[in-house]
């Protein structure tokens, strides 16, 4: 299957979801080529689109937008000791909650991080504390070196866009839906980013995954219901 990605050697920011799957993976239906053609070449342009626009937004404007989106994630997400919450380090414009990472961690929550370990393998969540060691990753992002091995309860990841329906726009590289899919039990998944990152449809192919839920500084945008 052609991939919609524009990451180098066909590695994705750990932080993010993607969009293409291999059609071996079991459990997802590969899509007619053509049109997942026609759907990679779309979502491009619309990924471009989308981070040019938050890269456009000033340092205050997503600082401020980070603070809101953090109360958000206070509403949605009922933090208790013990329970591990999976983020993200920012990148290219996604919003900085680093101070909120902190401060749950204060609250007794243990926080991870997503570390790439292989192409076209799942990701592990090493545990992050503010002040551990870290090292360089896919695209020099810093992810901690040497911290616990850890099973996420909630996965918070950033987003380039979302549709109404919870589905994600991400970079296109294939980690996250391969790591949502093998993870067991399933975390709750929450898309986190700025409410212009609203888009009418990301048309999503069978190997795309919605979230139960996403938060943007605008408060939680959309809750996913079972059944």
């Amino acid at each position: 299957m052609t991939s919609d990605t524009d990451c180098p050697a066909g590695y994705a920011s750990p932080p993010c979801f993607a969009q293409e799957l291999e059609p071996a993976i079991p459990g997802y239906a590969p899509a007619d080529r053509q049109q997942a053609r026609d759907v990679g070449r779309w979502r491009k342009a619309e990924r471009a689109r989308l981070i040019a626009l938050r890269l456009a937004t000033s340092p205050g404007e997503r600082r401020s937008t980070a603070e809101a989106a953090g109360a958000a994630l206070d509403a949605v997400v009922q933090t208790c000791p013990g329970m591990v919450v999976s983020l993200y380090w920012p990148f290219r414009g996604e919003l900085d909650l680093r101070e909120w990472m902190a401060g749950v961690i204060d609250r007794g929550v243990r926080v991870a991080l997503p570390v790439v370990v292989a192409k076209a393998h799942p990701l592990i969540f090493r545990q992050w504390r503010p002040g551990c060691r870290m090292e360089r990753g896919v695209w020099n992002i810093p992810a901690p070196a040497d911290g616990e091995v850890l099973t996420p309860d909630v996965v918070l990841a950033p987003l380039v866009g979302f549709d109404p329906d919870g589905y994600r726009l991400g970079y296109g590289g294939g980690f996250f839906d391969r790591t949502l899919a093998a993870l067991s039990p399933q975390p709750r998944a929450i898309g986190v980013g700025q409410a212009v990152a609203a888009i009418p449809t990301i048309y999503p192919q069978p190997y795309d995954i919605p979230m139960d839920a996403i938060v943007t500084e605008a408060g939680v945008v959309r809750v996913r219901v079972d059944g």
